[in-house]
């Protein structure tokens, strides 16, 4: 059976996990691909290299969670498309998603490039390890828009049911990425800056190899005379699906840069151990993340081949997927916490920075399933295009994050921080999930 037939055909619990698989695989890999940056300049630079790039990371990562969001957002009027076999509107949304954040890339690319300095300063960030930070992002923007379109093609390929060929290109840019990590900096001494010369080299060469593979494919879909290169109409249509989904990637993101200024408070070391503690959950948020984006691909097929009760089972057997991978998480993390921040800090690691990251670790474990739980909820409104209180959830969830950590951490130290964290997702959670009982998602989509 095609992938793509599975989704609106097959059995409906494995239809997803084979769907999902590839798509956690390959964000597995985007998160080794960012985290080598971090582990290679800890362990071969110093700590306060690793605090620039940790530093650096709550900023770059809003703008990984702008460009998968933005993808996310194109795809799922892809998919609702491709459930109802109309292919010239699949192909002209495919070719307004690239122009739009091609463009689009390149003009935040341009303003973080020429802003960052002051954005770092209105961190607070540590003035020891300014110079190095504001080096790897300058370097980072020069390269956005690549990893603007890998992102927007991969997901183009998801919403084709095609999760495989995004995870190839992931495993060779990861490699790749590794290799020229530990060349820059141990061959040609580099330092930060080389690390992310590293990074754009390898999110480049992905990228240009990714649409080439994509002209190819498209060429499957039939379409009546030459495939128009954009549409205002369906622009809009998709900015009203792609900035709700920006908005629900970036919050974990947009939070974390936004309470960075109370981390960098507390000196180098704290931010060292947040900032290994903080790679360590982009990691555990993969599968939760990939099986919400998942379940997102399916709603919207399966509401285009007009099977809302099919919807509906894909959203509740997502509940099991999102239990067990939760549970096998928080027992990794209680019983291996501190192993696993060594192998950030090494083995030089001061006692403050280890205790900031094994605590968050040890804390946060036990949450995760709150996280998940928002993750598809938040995925089935987002497939069905039921935007207005899914925006509401996301928006409450950082208001909850930003607000209880400035408040609370002068009374009870860097702990407020990520108290602040499960009780932001479980608001977004009951939020999404009265929208949902009500079924009016159900009637949003129109193919």
């Amino acid at each position: 059976m095609k992938e793509k037939d599975s989704l609106i055909r097959g059995p409906i619990a494995s239809s997803l996990i084979r769907f999902a698989m590839p798509m956690l695989i390959g964000n597995l890999f985007q998160q080794f691909y960012n985290m080598a940056d971090s582990v290679i300049v800890g362990r071969f630079v110093g700590e306060n290299a690793l605090a620039a790039v940790g530093a650096s990371y709550a900023l770059t990562t809003v703008f990984i969670s702008v460009a998968v969001g933005g993808g996310i957002g194109a795809s799922v009027l892809t998919s609702r498309y491709l459930g109802a076999e109309d292919y010239p509107n699949l192909r002209l949304s495919v070719n307004t998603s690239l122009l739009s954040f091609l463009f689009f890339s390149i003009l935040l690319g341009a303003g973080g490039f020429v802003l960052s300095p002051a954005i770092l300063r209105a961190l607070n960030t540590p003035a020891a390890i300014q110079a190095q930070a504001v080096s790897y992002l300058k370097i980072y923007f020069l390269g956005l828009p690549f990893l603007f379109m890998y992102n927007i093609l991969s997901s183009v390929f998801n919403a084709l049911g095609r999760s495989r060929i995004p995870l190839y290109f992931l495993i060779f840019s990861s490699v790749l990425n590794v290799g020229l990590d530990l060349f820059m900096v141990r061959a040609l001494s580099l330092e930060v800056a080389g690390v992310a010369i590293a990074t754009v080299i390898a999110q480049g060469l992905s990228a240009v190899l990714s649409f080439l593979v994509l002209r190819h494919f498209l060429k499957r879909y039939p379409a009546a005379g030459a495939a128009r290169l954009f549409d205002g109409a369906y622009f809009w249509k998709m900015l009203g699906i792609a900035v709700p989904s920006i908005l629900q990637q970036s919050i974990v993101s947009i939070g974390m840069m936004l309470v960075q200024s109370v981390v960098n408070s507390f000196g180098e070391a704290s931010l060292a151990g947040f900032s290994a503690a903080m790679r360590i959950e982009s990691i555990c948020a993969v599968p939760l993340s990939s099986t919400g984006n998942a379940v997102s691909t399916f709603v919207s097929q399966n509401l285009g081949a007009k099977q809302a009760d099919r919807a509906v089972k894909g959203y509740r057997a997502s509940y099991g997927i999102i239990f067990a991978f939760s549970f096998v998480m928080m027992l990794v993390l209680e019983c291996f916490h501190t192993p696993i921040i060594q192998s950030f800090l090494g083995e030089d690691a001061t006692p403050r920075a280890l205790a900031v990251g094994t605590a968050y670790l040890r804390f946060a474990g036990f949450f995760y399933v709150l996280l998940g739980l928002k993750m598809v909820t938040d995925g089935t409104l987002r497939g069905a295009g039921d935007m207005k209180l899914f925006t509401v959830a996301n928006l409450v969830n950082l208001a909850i994050r930003v607000l209880f950590s400035h408040i609370m951490a002068p009374v009870i130290g860097i702990q407020a921080v990520w108290y602040a964290v499960p009780l932001g997702w479980a608001a977004n959670y009951v939020i999404s999930y009265s929208r949902y009982r009500t079924g009016i998602w159900k009637a949003k989509i129109k193919a």
